[in-house]
């Protein structure tokens, strides 16, 4: 098995692949929602007399204007507050329940500016590229998912048969692990071993890592005690540079620890039993 040294040399900067900086699915999608909306508001764009222009608007149709917050990317469900013109906190969507707040808004916001310039040419274009901003804000917590999604293609690129998010209630014998549930990232299920696997990156450090360490440190001994099972760990990160002295306790407790780069080692052993 690979030293701790060296296996603390082959850390990752990343675990970033191509399609972990934007969710192009999720942003249509998103966009789609509310495009029917922001066509109708198309109707304000290059207005000189934008005032007027809401107000025929509004009365058409008052509903178009509950997307307006998109347009200075905020979300509803943000819960976002402001100060009014008396000082007084109060929710940024309550400028969007009547005629008068919409054209306040608008007009606070630098809104107005925008409509009239005529640099905007299509809100729907324009929502697109607001919604690809504000993907990036999930990159964080794309961060795990990337990991296990890395590990899930690297183990069909070597065809390896594999089962996702499996929790300990569907597997039997695992009454030693007590009666919370517990879920494993990865299954994988050899003519004479089931290998119960949990993947992580870390790219910063924290009390989560120690965390993390302790747990997996305390569950691998109960699961290895079992006949036919064994305990997996792939973890990979710079993060651990800052957690180092809990890995390495890890490390001496759980047999089969793992990064980005020994996972090869694993997946000729798990071959070999196949």
């Amino acid at each position: 098995m690979t030293t701790f040294d060296t296996f603390m040399s082959q850390l990752k900067e990343t675990n970033a692949t191509l399609d972990f900086f934007t969710n192009f699915k999720k942003v249509s999608s998103n966009v789609s929602k509310v495009s029917m909306k922001l066509n109708q508001l198309n109707f304000l764009l290059g207005r000189d007399d934008l005032r007027a222009a809401i107000k025929m608007l509004y009365a058409e149709n008052p509903k178009v204007f509950s997307v307006l917050d998109i347009l200075i990317a905020v979300r509803q469900r943000d819960k976002k507050q402001v100060l009014n013109e008396n000082l007084e906190p109060v929710l940024l969507e309550s400028y969007l329940n009547n005629e008068e707040s919409v054209i306040k808004f608008i007009e606070g916001t630098g809104l107005a500016d925008v409509f009239r310039s005529r640099e905007i040419k299509n809100l729907v274009d324009y929502v697109f590229g607001v919604e690809v901003g504000l993907d990036t804000n999930a990159r964080k917590n794309r961060s795990g998912d990337q990991m296990a999604n890395a590990v899930a293609s690297y183990f069909k690129s070597v065809y390896i048969p594999f089962e996702r998010e499996i929790n300990s209630t569907e597997l039997p014998g695992l009454e030693v692990l007590g009666k919370d549930k517990k879920r494993f990232d990865f299954v994988i299920k050899t003519a004479s071993k089931v290998f119960l696997i949990e993947t992580n990156f870390y790219n910063s450090g924290g009390s989560k890592l120690n965390e993390v360490a302790r747990s997996y440190s305390d569950i691998a001994p109960k699961i290895n005690s079992i006949s036919g099972y064994e305990f997996v760990w792939i973890t990979d990160g710079k993060g651990w540079l800052k957690a180092k002295n809990k890995l390495e306790e890890a490390y001496s407790i759980i047999p089969r620890v793992y990064n980005l780069t020994t996972i090869a080692d694993f997946a000729l052993e798990v071959k070999s039993l196949m």
